[in-house]
């Protein structure tokens, strides 16, 4: 793209190169490189932009010259007062020439509106989105901290421990504060009104670190411990009615009474747009066990750092945590092996979203550039149709300025037409656009078309007609004198290498989109046809928060919920009910160590193992393989045997070649041993995507009748009424608990269906695109044989009153056509090569470069060819001979 830059320089005149050619390719290039820092999406519209203002400038300069000579002022003032009546009376003219022909003017005003329309709306969307800055000041100084230890069997990526928060912030020279963050659902109750929300739990200097200030109240400090709360603007209107004496009065918040201090301000969210409310509590070095992982940081850098000289200091200071904090020696090997992970906050909010936005972006830019292909070629067939009129007025002195000028009024014309038709296709366009998009792509309830996606269209709309127009104008601006010697009929020996370098690149291009939805055609395949260990249909979950004074451990915990899982089974169509605390697809499992009596002496050892609490007919509702032992009894439940189920992975991971059943494992960090009853099929927790993890599930009562850790179980209840069932049990709810909120409630299929709604809607748009873009290019392919068709009309009469069959003249058009899609395949597939890469993390289960779906979309592509040749040769094939050389 930069070569192409450059090479537009030449449009320029010679005199003008001359003086000012080298600064200006020296300017392309420090602005290309700062834009290619900035990534993909800017260098895109850096191209696009100065594509246009070259073109721009390098057409004033040959109409009207600054560079030659000093000009007085008052002549320059005339030229520009003629050049733009000139205009004036060429727009005019075009305007009742497009009149004269609705058909041509509807067919390029709708094909470019589309188009336009379609970029318009994805780029309202990717500016929202992505190219607004955070909500934070100089949030490009915020930065993302997690961790890494290559070689050790911790995730490739995890949260840090409490130990290098307090550390980062005393001992960093990098960091000007840092502060910790997670999010969950917990219960918030205000009047009558109670429900789970979702919550964070920071410590106070997160909104120092972002750079926030409330609107009303104050801000936290450590002294506050954990007895306050502030509140996102959305809870303050929703929740409070936007009283502001809300400010000092104690809500219940997470388990007990909190005072609210403060009200942030419209638009400020962390770190999800759906968090209402920040409980802070801080963190004492005393206090600390070292090595409980799971909290990522938010740091905010000091000016002109870089991730990777945050990334060298980090790890230098986590070496020293080990010596200030103690811990096992197996933590001080992990610390060995410690690796910071550090991006921008914009990076880690945005960057499940920005590959997406960014293929979408790209696949409607390339549509785009199809339909301007479309057009220009119609416009060049226009331009051919009026050869002889051009020709007249260019040998009665017409010069090549004006008759530019007269073609690029006409496409100015139609590409403002399509830009206002484009607009309101947007606007009609884009709710329903942002309703099918994911519910988690951060901003979207902002977006719209506001003033920059207004001026994107108008520089849309400027684009097109450069690339619909001045193509067919230059070559209108020299037309064949000769034609004044002809009576008006075609000629058959002139060459129609533009136009078919139009369809060329338009096949080309086309293929390249078809490639790239064939690509996540088959990953939606590969992912709808993943085991996940469990079944989908049939089943309706929630979750439920009762607060009663008499579940006071384990076991009568665990009794609470087994009855009200009675009272659901015994409602209409209900053929099995199941209690889990963590639902696959819905939330995450804690891990931990897991020691073995074969390990037990390897106190700082331990198989890391994850873990949850699963009760009654839990492993049967969802369709889980028991694959030795038994499931869960009742009895495990309510009394202290100290059973539990391993999965499939988890046993071949501790008792690898030996049967796990009769087993006993226990906790590193306790001293009950659990054991083995059971072992069951491994379930994909997080998604469709992922490898399963290792699990141990332990009955309702907990690990042991004083450390149950329950808070509120999912119920899982399989029904083929699995879409209505909701509000019976709602009414169950409130017999045994008035004050629980019933929440997250959702059928297994749709939580299967969300899992792959990025895909899903990625996949959607770009099929769209690439259907558009298929049908642009047979339409262009055909307009363009029809064409030739209908120019060689008295050679293929000739070739026929001379004896050619019509096979052999079907046979020459559609061979003509071939030859052009064959080229345009080609290219395609090259392009395809070097481009199908970007669709990275969306694809699943084939590669990027995936040899069936290259050969079978450009064998789509080639009979859609194919077909839109064989449409004109059968018109030539059946021209009678006979009033065709009559000129008929």
């Amino acid at each position: 793209m930069r070569s192409f830059l450059t090479l537009l320089v030449r449009l320029f005149p010679l005199g003008f190169r001359r003086q000012f050619a080298p600064d200006i390719i020296e300017q392309i290039e420090s602005d290309y490189e700062l834009a290619a820092r900035r990534g993909t999406l800017a260098v895109l519209l850096f191209s696009l932009s100065t594509s246009f203002d070259l073109v721009r400038g390098a057409l004033a300069e040959r109409w009207n010259p600054t560079w030659a000579t000093a000009r007085d002022p008052d002549t320059t003032g005339r030229e520009v007062a003629m050049t733009m009546n000139e205009w004036t009376k060429d727009l005019r003219l075009a305007l009742r020439a497009l009149r004269r022909a609705p058909g041509f003017t509807a067919v390029t005003v709708i094909t470019l509106g589309l188009a336009i329309g379609a970029n318009a709306g994805i780029f309202s969307i990717v500016d929202t989105v992505l190219l607004e800055p955070l909500p934070y000041p100089a949030s490009d100084r915020l930065v993302h901290i997690a961790a890494s230890a290559p070689g050790t069997e911790f995730p490739d990526e995890f949260g840090v421990a409490a130990e290098f928060y307090v550390h980062y912030g005393e001992q960093s020279e990098l960091l000007e504060s840092v502060s910790t963050y997670n999010s969950f659902t917990s219960t918030l109750r205000v009047g009558d009104r109670t429900e789970r929300v979702r919550m964070s739990f920071p410590t106070p200097s997160l909104f120092s670190t972002l750079g926030a200030t409330p609107i009303l109240g104050r801000l936290p400090t450590p002294e506050d411990e954990d007895r306050v709360a502030v509140i996102s603007h959305a809870a303050w209107t929703s929740w409070f009615a936007s009283d502001p004496d809300v400010i000092g009065q104690s809500y219940y918040i997470s388990g007990t009474n909190r005072t609210v201090i403060g009200v942030m301000a419209p638009g400020f969210w962390f770190p999800r747009e759906d968090v209402l409310l920040w409980v802070p509590s801080d963190v004492r070095a005393e206090d600390i066990t070292p090595g409980r992982f799971g909290a990522p940081l938010v740091g905010r850098v000091a000016p002109d750092v870089t991730n990777e000289a945050l990334a060298d200091e980090l790890t230098r200071l986590a070496l020293q945590l080990p010596e200030r904090f103690g811990g096992s020696a197996a933590y001080a090997r992990l610390m060995e092996r410690h690796r910071p992970v550090v991006r921008s906050m914009e990076e880690e909010l945005l960057g499940d979203v920005r590959g997406p936005l960014r293929v979408l972006l790209g696949s409607v830019g390339i549509v785009l550039l199809i339909a301007c292909g479309n057009v220009a070629n119609l416009f060049i067939v226009r331009a051919e149709h009026r050869q002889r009129d051009l020709a007249v007025r260019r040998a009665l002195g017409a010069g090549r300025r004006a008759l530019i000028r007269s073609q690029m009024a006409e496409a100015v014309l139609i590409a403002g037409l399509a830009g206002a038709l484009a607009v309101g296709l947007a606007r009609v366009s884009l709710p329903l656009f942002i309703r099918a998009a994911p519910d988690d792509v951060p901003r979207l309830g902002e977006v719209g078309l506001g003033a920059t996606t207004l001026l994107f269209t108008l520089g849309a709309s400027l684009f097109a007609a450069l690339a619909c127009g001045l193509l067919p104008a230059i070559r209108a601006s020299a037309p064949n004198l000769d034609r004044l010697r002809e009576a008006g009929r075609g000629s058959t020996g002139r060459r129609h290498w533009a136009r078919n370098g139009l369809v060329v690149g338009q096949t080309a291009l086309a293929l390249v989109l078809l490639i790239g939805s064939g690509l996540l055609v088959r990953s939606f395949w590969s992912l709808r046809n993943v085991d996940p260990g469990y079944d989908t249909a049939d089943l309706f979950t929630f979750q439920i928060a009762p607060e009663r004074s008499d579940l006071t451990d384990g076991p009568a915990w665990a009794a609470f919920h087994m009855d009200f899982a009675e009272r659901i089974r015994a409602l209409p169509g209900v053929a099995s009910v199941g209690i889990v605390e963590n639902l696959p697809l819905n939330e995450g499992v804690s891990s931990g160590r897991y020691l073995t009596e074969a390990t037990a002496a390897d106190v700082d050892g331990g198989a890391l193992v994850y873990h949850t609490w699963a009760g009654e007919d839990y492993f049967a509702t969802m369709g889980i393989e028991v694959r030795q032992g038994r499931a869960f009894q009742r009895s495990d439940h309510i009394s202290d045997l100290g059973n539990v189920i391993v999965s499939r992975s988890a046993a071949d991971l501790m008792w690898p070649g030996e049967s796990p059943v009769g087993q006993r494992l226990k906790s590193r960090d306790l001293d009950q041993w659990e054991t083995v009853v059971g072992v069951v099929e491994d379930v994909l927790q997080y998604g469709f995507r992922d490898d399963p993890q290792p699990m141990i599930y332990f009955p309702l009562v907990g690990q042991t009748p004083t450390q149950w850790a329950l808070s509120s179980p999912a119920y899982v209840v399989k029904t083929p009424r699995a879409e209505s069932i909701g509000p019976e049990i709602r009414e169950i709810v409130r017999e045994i608990a008035p004050m629980a909120p019933m929440y997250r409630m959702f059928t297994m299929e749709g939580l299967a269906a969300d899992s792959m709604v990025r895909l899903s809607f990625t996949m959607l748009t770009l099929g769209i695109a690439s259907l558009m873009a298929l049908i642009l290019g047979a339409i262009g392919l055909f307009g363009v044989l029809s064409y030739v068709v209908a120019e060689r009309t008295q050679e293929i009469g000739l070739r026929m009153a001379l004896g050619a069959e019509a096979r052999r003249v079907q046979g020459m058009v559609v061979g003509q056509g071939a030859r052009v899609v064959l080229l345009g395949v080609a290219l395609g597939i090259a392009a395809a090569l070097a481009s199908t890469r970007i669709l990275g993390n969306l694809l699943f289960g084939v590669e990027a470069i995936d040899a069936g779906t290259f050969v079978g979309m450009s064998a789509t592509m080639l009979l859609v060819g194919l077909l839109a040749s064989y449409l004109p040769a059968r018109r030539a094939s059946n021209v009678d001979p006979i009033q065709s050389l009559r000129g008929e």
